[in-house]
């Protein structure tokens, strides 16, 4: 039986209003926001620290001063400092995606929830892309200007394609992981549809 639905996805290809929509028919519970406020809480920062970082790798010069920060600690009694870098997101991503596992019916979207979930048997896996003007044309229509959308769509799935790459070591995306990859310029309704019909031949087989 089918309980968890993860759904990665191209930035500007409407994934969340899709993950939104298959959550609600369901009436299964959307990780989406909901994981980043649980992993603001569990660091004990705002919400928007998280954000700031999640899915995307820390910078080299941060890597480089971390780095330099633990070494000073070496030979003394003093513990270093915990900080929230994309490593502790990470650690704490998989927790909440895990317990949000444990309990079920769940549409989760991102943080690397297809790599923490691949092995699971009642889990489906999709990944959500469109054409980069199609994403474009999308972001536009929500209010970004063309400039920042056309900024946003390259930077922001270059990092997460970074961000698997090094604490996954695997491509982005691999299609291995997925059961399903869908492209979303039909219609968020086409997808939709597309995605249920999975769930429901999958779970009744």
């Amino acid at each position: 039986m089918i309980r968890i639905v993860t759904i990665e996805r191209e930035y500007g290809s409407g994934a969340i209003s899709i993950a939104r929509e298959v959550s609600a028919r369901l009436g299964w519970k959307l990780w989406d926001q909901l994981l980043t406020e649980e992993v603001s809480r569990l660091a004990h920062c705002e919400r928007s620290a998280v954000e700031a970082r999640e899915e995307r790798p820390d910078p080299l010069y941060y890597r480089l001063m971390k780095s330099f920060a633990l070494g000073s600690y070496e030979g003394s009694s003093l513990a270093p400092v915990e900080t929230l870098d994309a490593e502790s997101i990470v650690r704490l991503s998989e927790t909440v995606v895990l317990k949000a596992a444990a309990a079920g019916n769940c549409v989760i979207v991102g943080r690397g929830s297809q790599h923490f979930l691949r092995n699971r048997p009642d889990t489906l896996r999709f990944f959500l892309y469109a054409p980069t003007q199609e994403k474009i044309r999308r972001l536009v229509s929500e209010g970004k200007t063309q400039s920042d959308a056309e900024e946003l769509v390259e930077k922001t799935d270059s990092e997460r394609a970074a961000f698997i790459k090094r604490y996954f070591h695997a491509d982005w995306p691999d299609k291995c992981v997925y059961h399903a990859m869908f492209n979303t310029a039909p219609g968020d309704e086409v997808v939709i549809q597309a995605i249920l019909c999975v769930i429901q031949q999958v779970g009744s087989a």
